[in-house]
């Protein structure tokens, strides 16, 4: 269903399921398949010994055209946030030449079952450099 293009991008045909009784693309599955873009960003990289764990603490979705089944969707993540303990993701959702959607999700590095935020490996936030908008 997902065609890979780059690590930071994928392309989607939308499916029926991810549509309402108007044809319209639901707000959540904007954001499903945005993590599945972010997802598929995360797996390059750079591993690094005793990594935290990342959670996600928000994610909003900002609807610019909406889109309707079997339109090809275009999702591109790029970095527009470093924190010490935090990154902020911006995935651009676009139809054609067209900006339909953009998803922000923003993670929190942790540790432990309390979920104790924590800093940002070195090598994890010099790669992430290369992506910041």
């Amino acid at each position: 269903m997902a065609r890979v293009e780059r690590s930071d991008v994928i392309e989607v045909r939308v499916p029926p399921r991810d549509v309402d009784r108007h044809g319209q693309m639901f707000i959540a599955s904007y954001i499903s398949q945005a993590e599945t873009a972010l997802s598929n960003f995360w797996r390059t990289r750079p591993l690094v010994d005793d990594e935290p764990i990342y959670i996600a603490k928000k994610a909003s979705c900002s609807l610019h055209r909406a889109l309707h089944y079997d339109d090809l969707a275009r999702f591109s993540v790029s970095v527009n946030k470093i924190g010490g303990k935090s990154i902020g993701f911006m995935v651009a959702v676009e139809t054609g030449n067209e900006l339909a959607a953009e998803v922000e999700i923003l993670w929190m590095a942790v540790r432990g079952d309390e979920h104790d935020p924590v800093s940002l490996p070195e090598d994890t936030r010099d790669w992430l450099y290369k992506y910041l908008a």
